[in-house]
């Protein structure tokens, strides 16, 4: 894949179930397993490189289960082999503490995960421990996507990082656009003032987005030299407001933006690379 060396390719990643909505919220949302590793495939075919998977208990609910993690990334390597980077969440989703949170990535030692900043390192006091974990994290080469939900959070982010806390090596931070909005509706202009603070300190970044601007925002942070993660887990709806058929739809809608942009898409491959 040959690319203009300041438009890297698009890491076009797919969050297809998030930690609460269920099959009630869409028919097409995966639960199971199997229905990830189905989805997988869809979405594959559709460009994206990452799968961000969150897995549930009987009851449906947010689960960090390090064997219903192997499951799920069992079932999907089946399906896909290494064609996709498959990314488990560490959300606390009101559940989970901060140790619950980093055991279960130490038991699963996925090829990568997503943490939030704010509950992994929430304080001062929490930074050793984080630290070790972080160590430990890079030490194994878990691909580390760390999510933040203000501005100020990148500030954060950066003092963390040059002083050792978040660790040697690569990083992928998720800017998540819209999160404290009224109805929780995103628009592209909320990327402005995460750009505005990161300056140049963040070489490579995602977005994630909510409600039906979310194919706009994804094509805003594409423009913009991001890389960009949308899916049911935020968005349920079509630019147009009509629900959206699948994933797998919200995934095309996307590369159909980076392809009138001119902005190839990475593989798995090249995903993997970028994010080391």
């Amino acid at each position: 894949m040959t690319h203009d060396a300041g438009w890297p390719p698009l890491i076009l990643a797919n969050a297809p179930n998030g930690a609460s909505r269920t099959q009630a919220d869409h028919p097409a949302l995966p639960m199971t397993a199997a229905e990830l590793a189905r989805t997988a495939a869809e979405i594959a075919e559709a460009g994206a490189a990452l799968i961000h998977i969150h897995v549930r208990d009987g009851e449906g609910r947010h689960l960090l289960d390090a064997e219903a993690y192997r499951a799920a990334t069992r079932a999907i390597r089946a399906e896909m082999g290494d064609r996709l980077v498959v990314q488990i969440t560490s959300e606390a989703a009101g559940r989970y503490a901060a140790p619950e949170q980093i055991a279960v990535v130490r038991a699963v030692r996925p090829e990568a995960v997503s943490l939030a900043l704010r509950e992994i390192v929430p304080d001062a006091a929490a930074e050793p421990a984080a630290a070790d974990f972080f160590a430990w994290a890079r030490r194994e080469r878990v691909l580390l996507q760390v999510i933040l939900y203000e501005p100020a959070e990148v500030t954060r982010y950066v003092e963390l990082k040059a002083r050792g806390v978040l660790g040697e090596g690569g990083d992928f931070p998720l800017f998540v656009l819209g999160r404290y909005t009224p109805g929780q509706v995103s628009r592209p202009a909320d990327l402005l003032p995460f750009l505005a603070v990161a300056g140049e300190e963040l070489p490579l970044w995602s977005i994630c987005a909510f409600g039906p601007r979310e194919n706009a925002c994804a094509l805003a942070a594409a423009a913009l030299g991001g890389h960009v993660r949308v899916g049911f887990e935020n968005n349920l709806l079509s630019p147009d407001g009509r629900p959206a058929e699948n994933n797998a739809a919200q995934i095309r809608r996307a590369a159909e933006g980076a392809r009138l942009l001119g902005r190839p898409l990475a593989d798995a491959d090249a995903a993997r690379a970028m994010m080391a």
